[in-house]
């Protein structure tokens, strides 16, 4: 069996990015040598899903998201700290919201319980829900990439997972 392809995610309209920040820092009085680390993304690997994933983020219960170790240590990117903020992108790659990292862990495809994949906010809010869809993004993202991907991969160092949890704090009509 063969995935599907899928559209690729554009680029982040970092100018956008960089004037949504810029309106956050002032409207909290933080100054730009002062400002948290952050990053400018879209959830997702396409713009559909970045789509539905931003509307679980700024409509429903969407306070969590998790990504593969693996893809930090890929693209050559740091690691989520808590206290990192994220200025969230629609799949069009324009700014909607800033969120801010509340914590991170790490663990395996196996360690992830139904607390914390109905943090996900996604689909039925169900463990088995998370692990069916989670399973298929990264076996497609991976291959997108060269590589095969199991869920036992999570298992071997390097390989685990990052499970973040996080809040809306801009703007404020969305903020938790």
């Amino acid at each position: 069996m063969t995935e599907k392809t899928v559209e690729a995610l554009p680029p982040v309209n970092t100018e956008a990015a960089a004037k949504m920040w810029a309106g956050y820092l002032a409207s909290r009085g933080i100054s730009e040598d002062q400002a948290p680390r952050h990053v400018a993304e879209s959830f997702g690997d396409h713009p559909a899903l970045a789509d539905e994933l931003l509307n679980e983020i700024l409509h429903g219960s969407k306070r969590a998201t998790s990504s593969l170790a693996s893809e930090y240590a890929h693209y050559d990117e740091r690691i989520p700290e808590p206290e990192d903020h994220c200025i969230i992108c629609d799949g069009a790659g324009e700014p909607r919201a800033i969120l801010r990292v509340t914590s991170v862990q790490r663990g395996s495809f196996f360690d992830v319980d139904e607390q914390f994949a109905a943090a996900e906010g996604e689909g039925d809010l169900s463990l088995g829900y998370w692990r069916r869809e989670h399973e298929k993004f990264w076996r497609r993202t991976q291959l997108s990439i060269g590589r095969q991907w199991s869920p036992d991969d999570t298992r071997k160092p390097g390989g685990e997972l990052i499970l973040e949890r996080f809040e809306i704090c801009w703007p404020g009509e969305f903020a938790d």
